[in-house]
């Protein structure tokens, strides 16, 4: 190993492969990567084995090279890479922000003790009888500490509630759950960038998500907040102390007021990060880093807004079996439309069925100077390809 950037990750990600270590190299930085799991990753990409859920064993990893940086992306190794940052004296997030953002009954306490909003929310330890009042429902369970709508579920009764709490056990018994009321409404993200003292605001997303109970997102169109829903979502932010690095919110807006759905301590994922940098027409992942390094947000020079439109949508798999044919990638124009389509499974990999995002096949993506030339040619492009899947 030697001394520059480090990343922290468990498997490969988009987000670092084809994200970070373009911009490490684009920034002169020598990276390496530590993970628990150096065999899957390629054998171009400089990787050292590290119990990377362990701050401890971060620091060590590092300590003797003097690194300039230490970041994630993983939603799973924020609070450890920020206590291990800390330790280093590099900039860094709050460990005690991480842990927040990641623990999401423990996110609901915050954001109810700064006044701010009241979601009714139980925690299930493993093993422990449901309690749960009968005014909850329609409620959500899903893992405490889960990512991608993994084991999420709408229910809309106690025994939905008892059945679905029994089907996650038998899969992860030892997983603690939280069941909170239902916030209706529709699904949209804040993106933002952050140098713990200034915080900028990238827009954000509006989001179709896929039939109940489960909470697959199938496409996305560009949406940033108004000034008064930003506001609000500055505030629970605040409360929650994020304010360094990438993070991605997801909400809904009922009567006004804005309701955290969770906050994720990172870059928006499933190749949305690559399509905001070439929405936003900036080196994003390189501004990531530059935060990492001790640049203030203002020396990044972020565009005030975009004047053009996106749209992305997810090809998910409606059955389980194997993927036996499917359109490679493609990166093409119509018009002034900028498109793109990137697979998200290999051709011949046999995959159950999860109802999460964990079903994509690939995503799909288009970028031009209004909505309506957008969505004519990603209706096109989409209409030209095809997945079939053999059970």
């Amino acid at each position: 190993m030697t001394a520059g950037l480090y990343l922290t990750a468990l498997n490969p990600t988009d987000a670092v492969l084809e994200g970070f270590l373009p911009a490490a190299a684009s920034l002169g930085l020598p990276v390496t990567v530590l993970t628990d799991r150096p065999e899957q990753w390629p054998a171009d990409v400089p990787v050292a084995r590290c119990a990377v859920r362990n701050a401890a064993a971060v620091v060590a990893a590092t300590a003797p090279n003097r690194p300039v940086a230490l970041l994630s992306n993983s939603d799973h190794l924020q609070e450890a890479t920020a206590i291990a940052a800390r330790k280093l004296g590099l900039p860094g997030k709050d460990p005690d922000a991480a842990r927040l953002c990641k623990d999401k009954a423990a996110a609901r306490r915050a954001i109810a003790a700064a006044g701010l909003d009241l979601v009714r929310t139980v925690t299930v330890d493993p093993g422990a009888a449901l309690q749960v009042h009968a005014g909850m429902f329609p409620a959500v369970v899903k893992p405490r500490e889960g990512v991608a709508s993994e084991d999420a579920y709408l229910v809309v009764d106690q025994a939905e509630l008892v059945a679905r709490v029994a089907e996650i056990r038998g899969r992860r018994p030892d997983v603690a759950l939280v069941v909170e009321e239902y916030l209706d409404g529709e699904l949209r993200t804040f993106e933002t960038l952050g140098d713990g003292a200034d915080l900028a605001s990238l827009g954000g997303w509006r989001t179709r998500l896929g039939p109940p109970p489960t909470f697959t997102e199938e496409s996305l169109a560009w949406s940033p907040p108004t000034e008064q829903t930003s506001t609000q979502l500055r505030a629970r932010l605040d409360a929650l102390g994020v304010g360094f690095g990438a993070c991605h919110t997801e909400y809904v807006v009922s009567d006004g007021r804005v309701r955290l759905i969770e906050v994720n301590y990172r870059l928006i994922g499933d190749r949305m990060d690559l399509i905001l940098a070439e929405l936003f027409g900036v080196p994003l992942f390189e501004h990531v880093i530059r935060l990492y390094l001790g640049e203030p947000l203002a020396a990044l020079g972020l565009p005030a807004a975009v004047d053009r439109y996106a749209q992305v949508e997810y090809v998910c798999a409606d059955r389980s079996g194997r993927l036996v044919a499917a359109p490679g990638r493609l990166d093409t124009t119509h018009g002034d439309v900028r498109l793109g389509c990137h697979p998200l499974r290999e051709l011949g990999r046999t995959a159950e069925h999860t109802g999460t995002n964990r079903d994509y096949l690939a995503v799909l993506h288009a970028i031009g100077p209004d909505e309506g030339s957008v969505r004519q040619s990603l209706a096109a492009l989409r209409s030209d390809l095809q997945w079939t899947i053999v059970e």
